[in-house]
């Protein structure tokens, strides 16, 4: 008798849980270069208005390895007191000010992508210079990705606050000889948006070796490409690369709490 497909037999597999979200989307970042080491979390609002984010724990091992027990909710205000043996990020102010001014924002990616801090440092502004190789980042760049000059480790309120006012209705901020803040509606938008700036910022610092800095897109390009829509852009994106992580090995456990 041949076995039924997964979620077939007993109907569709059940909807990720918050931490087995921001685990996959850490691990995603990591295995793509955007966050070396333990460098970099992401946070998940929730209907309460606290959040879920990616701590720090007694068996640390890096983004690559995060799993599900290492995502704590946290309260949106005030001292956070998450389990023993866990503590939530030092830059939990980015977090908490960019949700607080941000509304329309559920999910905020941290995390230290080498092209983008590289582009930015030699002077190289993220340009709508590709198009069909990567429509979102080409959006992003038209409207203007904007940087927030101070290259401070981001652990006070009011450090946070002005990050969120750099970012302010943009969906990604560039964090000067630091990183980025990626935002979202979901963990898998702001974890694709945070991807698709690097693949920008890749091939502005590789067309910067040439003589002359490539042109943007010209606006009748531009006209002809057609905004795929989230289920293209984030949903099968994220698949993609949670099917990437599998292949590799570095899935999340099917029992993993």
């Amino acid at each position: 008798m041949t076995p039924a497909a997964p979620g077939t037999a007993t109907g569709p597999a059940p909807a990720p849980t918050p931490g087995e979200l921001i685990a996959l989307g850490c691990r995603i970042l990591a295995f793509r270069g955007l966050a070396a080491d333990v460098l970099g979390h992401i946070s998940l609002r929730r209907d309460d208005g606290s959040l879920y984010v990616r701590c720090r724990g007694p068996r640390e091992r890096g983004l690559l390895l995060t799993e599900p027990a290492d995502v704590h909710r946290v309260p949106a205000d005030g001292e956070p007191a998450p389990p023993e043996g866990y503590r939530v990020p030092n830059e939990l102010p980015i977090h908490r000010e960019v949700l607080r001014a941000r509304p329309d924002v559920l999910a905020v990616v941290h995390v230290h992508p080498p092209h983008t801090v590289a582009a930015d440092l030699a002077g190289l502004p993220l340009r709508p210079v590709v198009g069909a190789y990567d429509i979102p980042a080409m959006r992003m760049a038209l409207d203007g990705v904007p940087v927030y000059p101070r290259a401070v480790l981001v652990t006070r309120a009011e450090l946070g606050r002005e990050v969120a006012a750099a970012l302010g209705d943009r969906p990604v901020a560039i964090l000067r000889g630091h990183g980025i803040v990626a935002t979202g509606d979901s963990v898998q938008q702001a974890v694709v948006r945070a991807l698709s700036v690097e693949s920008l910022a890749t091939m502005t610092l590789r067309s910067a070796a040439g003589p002359t800095l490539p042109a943007p897109v010209p606006p009748e390009d531009i006209a002809e490409l057609p905004d795929l829509g989230g289920g293209f852009n984030d949903t099968l994106v994220w698949n993609s690369h949670v099917a990437a992580l599998e292949h590799a090995g570095l899935g999340l456990r099917p029992d993993t709490p």
